[in-house]
């Protein structure tokens, strides 16, 4: 462990062994672990002139489908057409449901309206595949397009697309109706994918090799990107440290990955995962500093304030986090309903208790606002203009209203 810590102080690390041993500190290793990642983060803040900061950015969670063809083990979001027929709700929302949440959103201050949903369920349930048609959709993405465009001309809220697994050809026709996009790679261990019983089994838009390629295919297309990984779902020390490694590898080479979460696991009742301890904090602590210190100072490193406790926030500010991801005044996270958002109020007094400023951010993080001519397609560039500080690149301080979009800009 000495040496694993003094190679964090000393290179750049790419060695597995070494983040492996990094991941596994615990006691007084782990803290000091915590401060090299720590003096890592101040340092990459520093260097764009935003000491201090921890960002989050004020959205609205619109769940277009619960419906997806995957089947993982420790999910609650998804549904089947069967229960929301009995709930009496459509297999998708329909798109005047979606401007009114990004509506109500924009009301309260809101600037990104983050697309959840799951990945391509008309592959799997007749019933998704009815409802595009007769509106005249081919395809969810297709349908995802239409209502980010739809939030983007009625609302002037940014949209965020996390829509699972897409093919090069169907980011490039979702780049001009977004800002950024996001997809979680979870973990590259194939083990997790390929035998029964774990938890990506059955699910095929969860083969590492599948998401790798999305995340190297959003870097050739220029689209700022957030991904991360799923810590505690069954993955070993070196399956983490073989992710952690991949995502800093993918994004040296395409300069897209504008954030990483690093998430902890968190068993819910009714999923096959619900005996399943949940992620351990020093473990999880662990993490999120060693991603620091693979990722290095530039990077943007988030975790869910939802998912842990007032203390453990603090916690994680001195592993190495600067960003706390999306925070909603309006609408439930959805992925994780039994864990509320904090009050944005309690969350700017649990950021200061660490000595730092919540401070508001956009969709895309600034590096990217501030280079917005290599990063947002032209069609957005008025919808950021219109939202962003244009020294900082962070957040302005105005609520989003109507806007012509065009893909003619």
């Amino acid at each position: 462990m000495a040496a694993a810590l003094d190679a964090a102080t000393t290179t750049e690390i790419t060695d597995v062994e070494v983040v492996s041993t990094l991941l596994s500190a615990s006691g007084a290793d782990l803290h000091a672990l915590q401060r090299i990642a720590a003096d890592l983060r101040d340092e990459g803040l520093a260097a764009v002139g935003r000491s201090g900061q921890v960002t989050y950015s004020r959205k609205v969670f619109i769940p277009l489908t619960k419906l997806c063809r995957d089947r993982c083990h420790y999910c609650t979001f998804v549904t089947i057409p069967g229960k929301l027929a009995r709930a009496g709700a459509g297999m998708y929302l329909e798109l005047d449901e979606v401007v009114d949440i990004a509506r109500r959103g924009a009301e309260l201050g809101c600037k990104e309206a983050l697309f959840t949903l799951g990945d391509r369920p008309e592959d799997r349930w007749p019933q998704a595949a009815q409802w595009l048609s007769e509106r005249g959709y081919t395809s969810t993405l297709d349908y995802v397009r239409a209502a980010a465009i739809a939030v983007l001309s009625q609302t002037g809220l940014l949209p965020h697309l996390n829509p699972g697994v897409m093919s090069a050809e169907e980011m490039t026709a979702l780049r001009p109706v977004a800002p950024s996009m996001g997809m979680m790679l979870e973990t590259t261990s194939r083990r997790l994918f390929t035998e029964k019983g774990m938890p990506h089994y059955g699910s095929p838009d969860k083969d590492p090799l599948v998401r790798l390629q999305v995340l190297r295919d959003a870097g050739a297309l220029g689209i700022p990107f957030t991904t991360g990984i799923l810590v505690g779902i069954g993955e070993s020390l070196t399956e983490r440290a073989q992710s952690l490694l991949a995502m800093a590898e993918i994004a040296a080479a395409g300069g897209h990955i504008q954030e990483v979460i690093v998430q902890n696991f968190r068993a819910k009742p009714d999923t096959a995962m619900r005996g399943t301890p949940d992620a351990e904090m020093t473990e999880f602590l662990a993490a999120v500093a060693t991603a620091r210190i693979v990722l290095g100072p530039h990077m943007r490193i988030q975790a869910p304030p939802n998912l842990v406790s007032a203390a453990e926030c603090e916690a994680l500010i001195a592993s190495g986090v600067d960003d706390w991801g999306g925070v909603s005044p309006l609408t439930p996270d959805h992925v994780n309903p039994e864990r509320p958002w904090p009050n944005l109020d309690v969350l700017a007094d649990l950021t200061a208790g660490a000595a730092f400023t919540l401070t508001e951010r956009l969709t895309a993080q600034p590096p990217y606002i501030l280079d917005a001519s290599s990063w947002i397609d032209p069609a957005l560039h008025e919808h950021v203009v219109a939202l962003s500080d244009p020294h900082s690149g962070l957040a302005a301080d105005r609520i989003p209203s109507p806007r012509a979009w065009s893909s003619v800009a």
